[in-house]
Protein backbone atom coordinates (compact mmCIF):
# COMPACT_ATOMS: atom_id res chain seq x y z
CA UNK A 1 0.00 0.00 0.00
CA UNK A 2 3.05 2.36 0.76
CA UNK A 3 4.31 1.72 -2.50
CA UNK A 4 1.09 2.47 -4.46
CA UNK A 5 0.92 5.73 -2.78
CA UNK A 6 4.34 6.70 -2.86
CA UNK A 7 3.80 5.86 -6.89
CA UNK A 8 0.95 8.13 -7.26
CA UNK A 9 2.81 10.80 -5.17
CA UNK A 10 5.44 10.51 -7.51
CA UNK A 11 3.21 10.55 -10.44
CA UNK A 12 1.57 13.83 -9.59
CA UNK A 13 4.94 15.57 -8.44
CA UNK A 14 5.90 14.25 -12.49
CA UNK A 15 2.69 16.07 -13.58
CA UNK A 16 3.06 19.72 -11.56
CA UNK A 17 6.93 18.81 -12.75
CA UNK A 18 5.97 18.85 -16.50
CA UNK A 19 3.34 21.68 -16.03
CA UNK A 20 5.56 24.14 -14.97
CA UNK A 21 7.21 26.46 -17.32
CA UNK A 22 11.08 26.47 -16.81
CA UNK A 23 11.00 29.68 -16.71
CA UNK A 24 8.45 30.31 -13.31
CA UNK A 25 10.76 31.79 -10.49
CA UNK A 26 9.82 28.84 -8.51
CA UNK A 27 11.53 30.10 -5.58
CA UNK A 28 8.46 33.12 -5.19
CA UNK A 29 6.00 30.30 -4.76
CA UNK A 30 8.41 28.31 -2.19
CA UNK A 31 8.27 31.95 0.09
CA UNK A 32 4.55 32.53 -0.06
CA UNK A 33 4.23 29.16 0.78
CA UNK A 34 6.48 29.35 3.97
CA UNK A 35 4.83 32.76 4.76
CA UNK A 36 1.66 30.76 5.17
CA UNK A 37 2.23 27.92 6.72
CA UNK A 38 4.49 29.56 9.04
CA UNK A 39 1.45 31.75 10.12
CA UNK A 40 -0.97 28.88 10.29
CA UNK A 41 1.66 26.98 12.90
CA UNK A 42 2.02 30.06 14.54
CA UNK A 43 -1.24 30.34 15.68
CA UNK A 44 -1.80 27.02 16.77
CA UNK A 45 1.30 27.55 18.36
CA UNK A 46 0.47 30.74 20.63
CA UNK A 47 -3.54 30.87 20.73
CA UNK A 48 -4.76 29.03 23.23
CA UNK A 49 -8.71 28.17 24.02
CA UNK A 50 -9.39 27.69 27.16
CA UNK A 51 -12.43 26.22 28.83
CA UNK A 52 -13.58 27.16 32.28
CA UNK A 53 -16.93 27.51 34.18
CA UNK A 54 -18.64 27.12 30.95
CA UNK A 55 -16.91 29.15 28.59
CA UNK A 56 -13.95 29.36 26.34
CA UNK A 57 -11.89 32.38 26.08
CA UNK A 58 -8.16 32.73 24.72
CA UNK A 59 -5.19 32.59 26.02
CA UNK A 60 -1.38 32.61 24.82
CA UNK A 61 1.83 30.83 25.91
CA UNK A 62 3.98 34.15 25.98
CA UNK A 63 1.80 35.53 28.51
CA UNK A 64 3.03 33.13 31.26
CA UNK A 65 6.40 31.93 29.01
CA UNK A 66 8.02 34.72 28.00
CA UNK A 67 10.74 33.12 27.01
CA UNK A 68 9.20 31.34 24.51
CA UNK A 69 9.02 34.95 22.10
CA UNK A 70 11.65 32.93 19.77
CA UNK A 71 8.62 31.19 18.58
CA UNK A 72 6.70 34.14 17.37
CA UNK A 73 9.91 35.41 15.78
CA UNK A 74 10.11 32.31 13.42
CA UNK A 75 6.36 31.95 12.88
CA UNK A 76 5.36 35.59 12.59
CA UNK A 77 6.38 35.60 8.87
CA UNK A 78 3.56 38.07 7.35
CA UNK A 79 6.20 40.49 6.13
CA UNK A 80 7.81 37.68 3.72
CA UNK A 81 4.32 37.36 2.31
CA UNK A 82 3.76 41.13 2.06
CA UNK A 83 7.01 41.14 0.06
CA UNK A 84 6.57 38.03 -2.11
CA UNK A 85 2.63 39.89 -2.67
CA UNK A 86 4.58 43.70 -3.57
CA UNK A 87 6.98 41.48 -6.09
CA UNK A 88 4.14 39.18 -7.90
CA UNK A 89 1.55 42.69 -7.80
CA UNK A 90 3.65 44.47 -9.53
CA UNK A 91 5.11 42.42 -11.80
CA UNK A 92 1.57 40.91 -12.87
CA UNK A 93 0.93 44.69 -13.44
CA UNK A 94 3.38 45.65 -15.56
CA UNK A 95 2.49 42.42 -17.66
CA UNK A 96 -1.13 43.32 -17.94
CA UNK A 97 -0.24 46.89 -19.46
CA UNK A 98 2.12 45.77 -21.52
CA UNK A 99 -0.88 43.41 -22.89
CA UNK A 100 -3.17 45.92 -22.97
CA UNK A 101 -5.38 44.32 -20.53
CA UNK A 102 -7.22 47.12 -18.31
CA UNK A 103 -6.53 47.80 -15.00
CA UNK A 104 -10.01 46.85 -13.68
CA UNK A 105 -10.09 43.79 -15.33
CA UNK A 106 -6.75 42.80 -14.31
CA UNK A 107 -7.62 43.79 -10.14
CA UNK A 108 -10.88 41.55 -10.33
CA UNK A 109 -8.68 38.88 -11.44
CA UNK A 110 -6.86 39.45 -8.64
CA UNK A 111 -9.15 40.17 -6.12
CA UNK A 112 -11.76 37.72 -6.87
CA UNK A 113 -8.86 34.73 -5.60
CA UNK A 114 -8.82 36.89 -2.50
CA UNK A 115 -12.23 37.31 -1.49
CA UNK A 116 -14.13 33.98 -3.22
CA UNK A 117 -13.34 32.05 -0.52
CA UNK A 118 -14.44 34.76 2.08
CA UNK A 119 -18.02 34.12 1.27
CA UNK A 120 -17.98 30.39 1.93
CA UNK A 121 -16.50 31.33 5.39
CA UNK A 122 -18.84 34.06 6.59
CA UNK A 123 -21.58 32.16 5.62
CA UNK A 124 -20.80 29.41 7.54
CA UNK A 125 -19.75 31.39 10.40
CA UNK A 126 -23.09 33.30 10.63
CA UNK A 127 -24.55 30.07 10.76
CA UNK A 128 -22.62 29.01 13.36
CA UNK A 129 -23.56 31.88 15.33
CA UNK A 130 -27.12 31.64 15.26
CA UNK A 131 -27.32 28.57 16.22
CA UNK A 132 -24.71 29.14 19.09
CA UNK A 133 -27.21 32.18 20.24
CA UNK A 134 -30.54 29.88 19.59
CA UNK A 135 -29.01 27.06 21.82
CA UNK A 136 -28.20 29.73 24.84
CA UNK A 137 -24.56 29.42 24.22
CA UNK A 138 -22.53 32.05 26.79
CA UNK A 139 -22.07 35.39 24.85
CA UNK A 140 -18.40 35.84 25.46
CA UNK A 141 -17.97 32.29 24.34
CA UNK A 142 -19.30 33.21 21.26
CA UNK A 143 -17.63 35.96 20.80
CA UNK A 144 -14.25 34.88 21.39
CA UNK A 145 -15.51 32.22 18.68
CA UNK A 146 -16.70 34.80 16.15
CA UNK A 147 -13.56 37.09 16.64
CA UNK A 148 -11.15 34.27 16.41
CA UNK A 149 -13.10 32.68 12.93
CA UNK A 150 -12.75 36.27 11.53
CA UNK A 151 -9.71 37.19 12.88
CA UNK A 152 -7.93 36.36 8.86
CA UNK A 153 -10.08 39.17 7.41
CA UNK A 154 -8.19 42.02 8.67
CA UNK A 155 -5.10 40.84 6.91
CA UNK A 156 -6.82 40.63 3.98
CA UNK A 157 -8.56 44.08 3.44
CA UNK A 158 -4.72 45.61 3.68
CA UNK A 159 -3.32 43.14 1.40
CA UNK A 160 -6.70 43.87 -1.03
CA UNK A 161 -5.79 47.85 -0.62
CA UNK A 162 -2.26 47.67 -1.34
CA UNK A 163 -3.39 45.16 -4.28
CA UNK A 164 -5.71 48.02 -5.67
CA UNK A 165 -2.92 50.67 -5.14
CA UNK A 166 -0.13 48.87 -7.05
CA UNK A 167 -0.21 51.31 -10.07
CA UNK A 168 0.82 54.15 -7.43
CA UNK A 169 3.15 52.29 -5.17
CA UNK A 170 5.08 50.40 -8.10
CA UNK A 171 7.61 53.07 -7.94
CA UNK A 172 7.35 53.63 -4.28
CA UNK A 173 10.69 54.03 -2.11
CA UNK A 174 10.07 51.87 1.38
CA UNK A 175 12.10 54.35 3.04
CA UNK A 176 8.95 57.09 3.18
CA UNK A 177 6.20 54.68 4.84
CA UNK A 178 9.15 53.37 7.27
CA UNK A 179 9.56 57.58 8.02
CA UNK A 180 5.78 57.46 8.98
CA UNK A 181 6.50 54.47 11.31
CA UNK A 182 8.76 56.19 13.08
CA UNK A 183 7.09 59.35 13.81
CA UNK A 184 4.43 57.76 14.57
CA UNK A 185 6.09 55.75 16.88
CA UNK A 186 7.35 58.60 18.01
CA UNK A 187 4.49 60.67 18.83
CA UNK A 188 2.72 57.29 20.96
CA UNK A 189 5.74 56.79 23.01
CA UNK A 190 8.45 59.72 22.71
CA UNK A 191 5.71 62.42 23.24
CA UNK A 192 2.89 60.45 24.89
CA UNK A 193 0.75 60.81 21.74
CA UNK A 194 -3.41 59.50 21.72
CA UNK A 195 -2.84 55.60 21.04
CA UNK A 196 -4.96 55.67 17.95
CA UNK A 197 -2.19 56.82 16.02
CA UNK A 198 -0.63 53.85 16.15
CA UNK A 199 -3.48 52.76 13.31
CA UNK A 200 -1.81 54.93 10.90
CA UNK A 201 0.86 52.49 11.20
CA UNK A 202 -1.48 49.27 10.12
CA UNK A 203 -1.17 50.28 6.38
CA UNK A 204 2.10 52.17 6.64
CA UNK A 205 3.99 49.09 8.61
CA UNK A 206 2.85 46.85 5.44
CA UNK A 207 3.74 49.55 2.98
CA UNK A 208 7.39 48.79 3.20
CA UNK A 209 7.38 45.37 2.89
CA UNK A 210 4.54 45.60 -0.16
CA UNK A 211 7.07 48.30 -1.71
CA UNK A 212 10.14 45.85 -1.19
CA UNK A 213 8.40 43.49 -3.24
CA UNK A 214 7.99 46.22 -5.73
CA UNK A 215 11.84 46.98 -5.72
CA UNK A 216 12.67 43.67 -6.35
CA UNK A 217 10.06 43.55 -9.22
CA UNK A 218 12.58 46.70 -10.62
CA UNK A 219 15.80 44.70 -10.54
CA UNK A 220 17.09 46.56 -6.99
CA UNK A 221 17.47 43.49 -4.89
CA UNK A 222 19.52 41.62 -7.17
CA UNK A 223 22.36 41.17 -5.19
CA UNK A 224 22.99 39.55 -2.05
CA UNK A 225 23.79 43.03 -0.84
CA UNK A 226 20.94 44.48 -0.22
CA UNK A 227 19.57 41.15 1.39
CA UNK A 228 22.52 41.02 3.59
CA UNK A 229 21.95 44.97 4.69
CA UNK A 230 18.23 44.17 5.47
CA UNK A 231 18.89 41.52 7.41
CA UNK A 232 21.94 42.74 9.57
CA UNK A 233 20.00 46.23 9.69
CA UNK A 234 16.78 44.73 10.69
CA UNK A 235 18.23 42.54 13.42
CA UNK A 236 19.89 45.06 14.91
CA UNK A 237 17.67 47.79 14.67
CA UNK A 238 14.69 45.53 16.37
CA UNK A 239 17.19 44.24 18.90
CA UNK A 240 17.83 47.62 20.04
CA UNK A 241 14.80 48.63 20.35
CA UNK A 242 13.85 45.68 22.14
CA UNK A 243 16.86 46.23 24.77
CA UNK A 244 17.11 49.84 25.26
CA UNK A 245 13.53 51.12 24.02
CA UNK A 246 10.76 49.19 26.08
CA UNK A 247 9.61 47.03 22.41
CA UNK A 248 8.15 43.92 23.98
CA UNK A 249 10.47 40.72 22.65
CA UNK A 250 7.29 38.91 21.42
CA UNK A 251 6.36 39.62 17.21
CA UNK A 252 2.80 39.29 18.01
CA UNK A 253 0.02 40.20 20.26
CA UNK A 254 0.42 38.54 23.97
CA UNK A 255 -3.67 39.20 25.65
CA UNK A 256 -2.87 41.59 28.84
CA UNK A 257 0.27 43.53 27.61
CA UNK A 258 0.32 47.24 26.79
CA UNK A 259 2.07 47.08 23.16
CA UNK A 260 1.74 44.74 20.59
CA UNK A 261 4.10 44.53 18.15
CA UNK A 262 1.84 43.52 15.56
CA UNK A 263 -1.85 45.33 16.14
CA UNK A 264 -0.96 47.70 14.72
CA UNK A 265 2.74 47.34 14.08
CA UNK A 266 4.78 49.33 15.82
CA UNK A 267 8.53 50.03 14.44
CA UNK A 268 10.20 47.12 15.84
CA UNK A 269 7.25 44.86 14.27
CA UNK A 270 8.75 46.77 11.09
CA UNK A 271 12.00 46.10 11.80
CA UNK A 272 11.34 42.53 12.30
CA UNK A 273 10.18 42.40 8.96
CA UNK A 274 13.08 43.79 7.39
CA UNK A 275 15.16 41.33 8.69
CA UNK A 276 12.95 38.45 7.48
CA UNK A 277 12.59 39.81 3.97
CA UNK A 278 16.22 40.29 4.32
CA UNK A 279 16.58 36.60 5.28
CA UNK A 280 13.98 35.57 2.43
CA UNK A 281 16.16 37.14 -0.11
CA UNK A 282 19.58 35.67 0.40
CA UNK A 283 17.60 32.17 0.54
CA UNK A 284 16.24 32.52 -2.86
CA UNK A 285 19.17 30.52 -4.36
CA UNK A 286 19.02 27.74 -2.29
CA UNK A 287 14.98 27.81 -2.91
CA UNK A 288 15.17 27.48 -7.07
CA UNK A 289 18.01 24.30 -6.06
CA UNK A 290 15.27 22.76 -3.35
CA UNK A 291 12.11 23.31 -5.96
CA UNK A 292 14.24 21.46 -8.98
CA UNK A 293 12.71 18.37 -6.93
CA UNK A 294 9.32 17.53 -8.48
CA UNK A 295 8.03 16.14 -4.57
CA UNK A 296 9.19 19.28 -3.25
CA UNK A 297 7.92 21.21 -5.72
CA UNK A 298 4.36 19.44 -6.07
CA UNK A 299 4.09 20.49 -1.85
CA UNK A 300 4.62 23.90 -2.48
CA UNK A 301 2.12 24.26 -5.71
CA UNK A 302 -0.34 22.64 -3.66
CA UNK A 303 -0.02 25.10 -1.26
CA UNK A 304 0.04 27.81 -3.71
CA UNK A 305 -3.12 26.90 -4.97
CA UNK A 306 -5.24 26.73 -1.86
CA UNK A 307 -3.18 29.40 0.31
CA UNK A 308 -6.69 31.88 0.70
CA UNK A 309 -8.34 28.49 1.99
CA UNK A 310 -5.46 27.22 4.16
CA UNK A 311 -5.26 30.99 5.69
CA UNK A 312 -8.99 31.64 5.92
CA UNK A 313 -9.50 28.35 7.70
CA UNK A 314 -6.86 27.08 9.73
CA UNK A 315 -8.51 28.85 12.76
CA UNK A 316 -11.79 27.00 12.08
CA UNK A 317 -9.75 24.15 12.29
CA UNK A 318 -8.19 25.28 16.34
CA UNK A 319 -11.52 25.86 16.97
CA UNK A 320 -13.45 22.74 15.72
CA UNK A 321 -11.04 20.22 17.55
CA UNK A 322 -11.34 22.61 20.75
CA UNK A 323 -15.41 22.15 20.86
CA UNK A 324 -14.98 18.23 19.40
CA UNK A 325 -12.78 17.97 22.02
CA UNK A 326 -14.53 19.32 24.89
CA UNK A 327 -17.09 15.68 24.40
CA UNK A 328 -13.88 14.03 25.98
CA UNK A 329 -13.52 16.36 28.70
CA UNK A 330 -10.84 18.89 29.91
CA UNK A 331 -7.80 18.32 27.32
CA UNK A 332 -4.57 19.33 28.40
CA UNK A 333 -3.39 21.10 25.81
CA UNK A 334 -5.92 21.97 24.30
CA UNK A 335 -8.31 23.71 26.92
CA UNK A 336 -6.33 23.91 29.43
CA UNK A 337 -4.14 27.31 30.83
CA UNK A 338 -0.77 27.57 28.49
CA UNK A 339 1.32 27.72 32.03
CA UNK A 340 3.87 24.93 31.48
CA UNK A 341 6.18 23.00 29.99
CA UNK A 342 3.38 20.47 30.11
CA UNK A 343 0.86 22.12 28.06
CA UNK A 344 4.19 23.03 25.26
CA UNK A 345 4.07 19.16 25.20
CA UNK A 346 0.97 18.58 24.77
CA UNK A 347 0.20 21.32 22.18
CA UNK A 348 2.64 20.20 20.13
CA UNK A 349 1.10 16.69 19.97
CA UNK A 350 -2.52 18.36 18.70
CA UNK A 351 -0.92 20.12 15.56
CA UNK A 352 -1.15 16.44 13.59
CA UNK A 353 -4.50 17.17 14.79
CA UNK A 354 -5.43 20.44 13.76
CA UNK A 355 -3.70 19.61 10.40
CA UNK A 356 -6.22 16.58 9.61
CA UNK A 357 -9.16 18.85 10.57
CA UNK A 358 -7.14 21.53 7.99
CA UNK A 359 -7.58 19.45 5.52
CA UNK A 360 -10.74 17.94 6.25
CA UNK A 361 -11.76 22.14 5.59
CA UNK A 362 -9.81 22.11 2.70
CA UNK A 363 -11.51 19.13 0.94
CA UNK A 364 -14.67 20.90 1.65
CA UNK A 365 -13.93 24.68 0.50
CA UNK A 366 -10.99 24.44 -2.03
CA UNK A 367 -12.88 24.55 -5.00
CA UNK A 368 -14.21 28.04 -3.57
CA UNK A 369 -10.50 29.34 -4.21
CA UNK A 370 -10.11 28.25 -7.97
CA UNK A 371 -11.54 30.04 -11.03
CA UNK A 372 -14.28 27.95 -13.08
CA UNK A 373 -12.48 25.87 -15.95
CA UNK A 374 -12.84 27.67 -19.15
CA UNK A 375 -10.65 28.88 -21.87
CA UNK A 376 -8.28 31.62 -21.96
CA UNK A 377 -8.71 34.47 -24.68
CA UNK A 378 -5.03 34.94 -24.15
CA UNK A 379 -3.10 32.36 -23.24
CA UNK A 380 -3.23 28.33 -23.03
CA UNK A 381 -2.82 25.94 -20.00
CA UNK A 382 0.13 23.91 -19.08
CA UNK A 383 -0.89 21.30 -17.30
CA UNK A 384 -3.46 21.25 -14.13
CA UNK A 385 -3.25 19.89 -10.71
CA UNK A 386 -5.63 17.34 -9.26
CA UNK A 387 -8.61 19.21 -8.70
CA UNK A 388 -11.82 20.77 -10.63
CA UNK A 389 -10.14 23.99 -12.00
CA UNK A 390 -7.21 23.74 -10.31
CA UNK A 391 -4.86 25.77 -12.29
CA UNK A 392 -0.51 25.14 -11.87
CA UNK A 393 0.47 27.73 -14.19
CA UNK A 394 -1.04 29.76 -17.46
CA UNK A 395 1.20 31.07 -20.11
CA UNK A 396 0.51 33.82 -21.72
CA UNK A 397 1.04 33.92 -25.29
CA UNK A 398 3.30 36.97 -27.05
CA UNK A 399 6.12 36.76 -24.72
CA UNK A 400 4.22 38.29 -21.84
CA UNK A 401 5.36 37.63 -18.27
CA UNK A 402 4.39 33.87 -16.64
CA UNK A 403 1.73 34.13 -14.16
CA UNK A 404 0.02 31.85 -12.22
CA UNK A 405 -2.86 30.30 -10.04
CA UNK A 406 -0.26 31.01 -7.08
CA UNK A 407 0.10 34.53 -8.34
CA UNK A 408 -3.65 35.65 -7.78
CA UNK A 409 -2.68 34.92 -4.21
Amino acid sequence: MLTTVAGRLRAIATRVETATPPERDRAVDALRAFAILGVVLGHWLVTALVAEGGTLHTASPLGPMPWLAPVSWAFQTLAVFFLVGGHVATRSHASAAAGGIPYGRWLGARLGRLFRPVATLLALWTAVTVALLLTGADLDTVRTLVKLALSPLWFLLVFAALTAATPLLARLNPLWPLAVVLHVDLLRFGLDGPSWLGWLNLPAGWLVPYTLGAAWTRGELAGRRAAVVLLTGGTVATAALVLWAGYPASMVGVPGAAVSNLDPPTLAGVTFGLAQCGLALLLRDRLRVLMRRPLAWAGVALVNLSAMTIFLWHQTSLMATTALGLLAGRLPGLHTRPEGLDWVAFRLAWLPVFGCVLAVCWTAFRHREQEPRRSHPRGRYRGRFRGRGSRVVLVHRGGHATTGASDHA
